[in-house]
């Protein structure tokens, strides 16, 4: 199998991809994002298209795996808090509520000169418990929320106010480890 680099610095990605089982390298991309699209599906395929690509300039061969996870409420994509204020607007308004994840994938072949890509996302449905006032002040007391879009980690301490998922836990995490799986065998 050809060389596969990971085109993200987050450590939560590069702990799932360790779950496929398959040796890959990390290459940072500093790619400049550009959004032309508001559906947030759409934006995580543009995203992880960006960032494949500009990875993809720097090496000859190679399958480089570029991804992007947005959470979205009510169709209206929420980023990483830029503060405490911001992030108790989102911690509350996704409490005893159902919102999306979605995490855009992109998959680009590179032999020479020739590439080929494909781009997919997965969307998964997550619930929120609601949740009191104080748990709500208590949860962004914490570092947890400033670093992470929508201001929770599934995997963190956050865990214990979520109801339940329709779809891939690790999508939600930040990569879609089974399909992903399944696009990688194709090539």
């Amino acid at each position: 199998m050809k060389k596969i680099i990971l085109a993200s610095q987050s450590p939560r990605r590069r702990e799932l991809m360790e779950m496929l089982g398959l040796p890959f390298e990390i290459q940072v991309s500093e790619a400049e994002e550009i959004i032309t699209s508001t559906d947030p599906a759409a934006v995580t395929e543009e995203l992880s298209r960006q960032k494949a690509e500009a990875v993809a300039e720097k090496i000859s061969e190679g399958i480089v795996i570029g991804a992007d996870t947005v959470v979205a409420f009510q169709n209206k994509i929420l980023g990483k808090p830029k503060d405490r204020a911001e992030a108790e607007e989102m911690i509350t308004s996704l409490q005893g509520q159902s919102h999306m994840v979605y995490t855009g994938v992109t998959l680009l072949v590179k032999e020479g000169v020739h590439q080929q890509s494909h781009t997919f996302s997965e969307g998964t449905k997550v619930h929120v418990a609601a949740m009191t006032e104080a748990e709500v002040q208590k949860y962004i007391d914490t570092d947890e929320p400033y670093d992470k879009a929508g201001a929770y980690g599934i995997q963190g301490i956050f865990g214990k106010f979520i109801a339940g998922i329709e779809g891939d836990f690790y999508n939600v995490v930040g990569l879609p480890v089974h399909r992903l799986y399944q696009e990688l065998q194709k090539i």
